[in-house]
């Protein structure tokens, strides 16, 4: 494939440290050796790593601390500088100048911040500068987590509209089952769709060294794949993994991205977790899958949650299932209050009105 692409690449703690309980350098070099070539080739490359958790504790020489989160904030703050120097040092050996980005589901969730962040990392690539993400693990708390690297990595695709997002891994990609295990498992080359099969095919993390395993990645794919985004899932130990990629060429498990690629301005309600909900009646239903309708009021038949106007709020069937995500024109107490009347008697119910939809389709993705 020619022409310059943008290529996001996530790096587990497994590919990092082979496996091993330190950061292994040889293989970090060899990383950073294909993302300068990518880049003299015209790429812009987005590195996403973990690891800062494996680096804090060797650099604190592997101390004995209690099982809590503040321990786990404590190792993700030493070695989060240990990290960033060392991929530092690395890149500029190529004459590479990198920048940190440390970032929280927070910063996804929240419209403008999702946007700071979006040209952030734009006037880094545009000046020919390598952005490093990770999660900002010292700080973070369950609530704002995204909670792992190939979550996090699908984000950052988005953000900097990629062309293609590469998870390596340990791993040669994805297996019709276990390759650990079964030794009559075969490699997916190609996958077009993520059903619910796939998905019972992806088994957990056992390296103990990273958060994610096949599961995750899987959630990352689909993700990146509904923004038009191609996903590979591509061993780290191969030597040209990301020349191969940027060409065309197999490696891994390819993900295709879906040909209708979500406008720019949607993109950020992938990055939100849901802060409420409406569950909708048959007719509105129908109305959101086969006529591509924004949600009106008379619709909605219950809200849960308690949300702000401009929060993402998922959008559920008579049955409970999630059917879209969108964002909400009115606060959760003034939904309940207009749930299932005509959009005209808003102003009359409320004595204020910010329009006649409860969520507009183009603040909305369904499916």
């Amino acid at each position: 494939m020619s022409g310059s692409q943008t290529l996001v690449v996530k790096l587990g703690t497994s590919v990092l440290t082979g496996g091993s309980r330190q950061l292994n350098r040889a293989r970090m070099v060899e990383i950073v050796r294909q993302c300068a070539q990518a880049m003299n080739d015209g790429h812009r490359i987005v590195v996403v790593t973990s690891g800062a958790i494996a680096a804090g504790r060797e650099h604190l020489n592997y101390p004995e601390l209690p099982p809590t989160i503040a321990s786990k904030q404590l190792l993700a703050a030493v070695g989060q500088c240990r990290l960033i120097q060392l991929w530092e040092q690395l890149f500029a050996i190529y004459g590479i100048h990198i920048g940190q980005m440390l970032i929280t589901r927070a910063d996804m969730e929240d419209r403008e911040r999702f946007l700071n962040a979006r040209d952030m990392l734009h006037a880094l690539l545009d000046q020919r500068i390598l952005p490093v993400i990770n999660e900002n693990d010292a700080v973070a708390t369950a609530e704002i987590k995204v909670g792992d690297n190939d979550n996090l990595s699908a984000l950052a695709a988005i953000l900097s509209d990629a062309d293609k997002l590469l998870l390596l891994t340990d791993q040669q990609g994805l297996f019709t089952a276990d390759p650990r295990y079964d030794p009559d498992a075969t490699l997916i080359e190609d996958v077009y769709q993520i059903d619910d099969s796939l998905k019972m095919m992806a088994g957990g993390s056992v390296s103990g060294l990273g958060t994610g395993g096949m599961a995750t990645k899987l959630q990352a794919a689909e993700v990146a794949c509904r923004a038009g985004i191609d996903v590979i899932i591509a061993p780290g130990d191969q030597p040209i993994v990301i020349h191969r990629l940027l060409h065309g060429q197999k490696a891994g498990t390819l993900f295709h991205a879906q040909e209708h690629r979500l406008e720019s301005r949607k993109h950020w309600i992938f990055g939100a977790s849901p802060a409420g909900s409406a569950v909708i009646d048959a007719g509105a239903l129908t109305a959101l899958l086969e006529r591509g309708s924004s949600l009106l009021p008379k619709g909605i038949t219950e809200i849960t949650g308690n949300f702000s106007r401009g929060e993402v709020i998922a959008i559920r069937d008579p049955q409970g299932n999630d059917i879209a995500h969108g964002v909400s024109r009115y606060n959760s107490d003034a939904l309940r209050m207009i749930a299932g009347k005509h959009s005209q008697s808003i102003s009359e119910i409320l004595g204020y009105e910010y329009g006649a939809v409860a969520v507009h389709r183009d603040d909305m993705i369904v499916g």
